[in-house]
């Protein structure tokens, strides 16, 4: 039975439905939907040519890959490769296969480094080190049962401070990009980004099937955005945070806290019922954070990196 591997097309949903359903089953704590990855493949920066890969076997879809360039890095010739195959359909070659045809087209495009994230287990770390990778940092997946779970009670914001929710900024979110960005700069990371463009920010986050302005909440200290959570949503029992920040000139005085307390108040009203979020395993202050609200660690993947040539 004979394993092949193809660019996921564009114009077939079903294509879309099959990448989602074997992510879901390898990777269940990061959310997509079709409908998130057709929007991901139709606004993707042009110079990240991102290339969904799908592995076939006997005409089922048993595993995927997201490629592409790092094209919002100063520093030029960087791509990622990231594989998953259904737990169901290891070793008959799909990964190896996955692996080396996004290696050939990442090379064409001239990437010199390439980034790979990995679950932390043995089977994995293996596969990456036979190919060349070596390990870098790390980070969890944590979920909270929203259901079962005993969320922190709700606090009144301190005098001068605040709540609101995304969806205040509709006309306007641009204070949101410039509160995302300058917290991003601080995030541990092992690739540097130039987080400046607006209206990419706009396609690729702000306007995101997943993200839900709605749930999401803003700290305003002196009409600014000082703090936020940017919650997503899959539409059916899952609320995810992208991203949870708070400005440099307003941290210690605990408004992440109350920002994120309240979007996960209002996401377990709304009928959701499990929560995600992932971090560095460097960062310290937000794991506190997560592990405060009741988040229980997962999953922990690898990045692991391979220079070219």
């Amino acid at each position: 039975m004979t394993v092949t591997v193809r660019a996921l097309c564009p114009e077939v949903r079903s294509d879309f439905e099959a990448f989602v359903r074997v992510r879901d089953a390898a990777l269940p704590f990061v959310m997509y939907t079709p409908d998130s990855l057709a929007y991901d493949v139709a606004q993707m920066h042009p110079d990240a040519h991102y290339r969904p890969l799908l592995a076939e076997r006997d005409g089922e879809v048993i595993g995927t890959a997201q490629v592409g360039l790092v094209h919002d890095s100063p520093e030029p010739g960087q791509g990622y490769v990231n594989v998953y195959v259904h737990p169901e359909h290891v070793r008959h070659g799909a990964g190896t296969l996955l692996v080396r045809t996004a290696e050939e087209y990442l090379a064409g495009l001239g990437a010199t480094k390439l980034f790979a994230w990995a679950l932390d287990e043995p089977g994995n770390r293996a596969f990456a080190e036979r190919r060349g990778y070596r390990a870098s940092r790390s980070a969890h997946f944590f979920r909270l049962d929203l259901v079962n779970g005993t969320l922190p009670p709700l606090r009144t914001p301190p005098p001068g401070v605040e709540l609101r929710t995304g969806a205040d900024f509709a006309d306007d979110p641009r204070p949101l990009f410039e509160l995302d960005s300058a917290t991003l700069a601080d995030e541990p990371s092992d690739v540097d980004y130039e987080f400046t463009d607006y209206e990419a920010w706009l396609k690729e986050t702000w306007r995101q099937p997943l993200m839900s302005p709605e749930l999401t909440t803003v700290a305003v200290v002196d009409g600014r955005p000082a703090a936020f959570s940017l919650a997503r949503t899959d539409g059916g029992t899952r609320y995810g945070t992208a991203m949870t920040g708070t400005a440099r000139a307003h941290r210690g005085r605990g408004l992440a806290k109350l920002a994120k307390n309240d979007s996960l108040h209002r996401a377990r009203a709304a009928g959701f019922r499990e929560a995600f979020t992932g971090n560095d395993t460097g960062n310290g202050p937000m794991i506190a954070i997560n592990k405060w609200f009741g988040y229980e660690i997962c999953a922990t993947e690898v990045r692991y990196v391979r220079e070219l040539g």
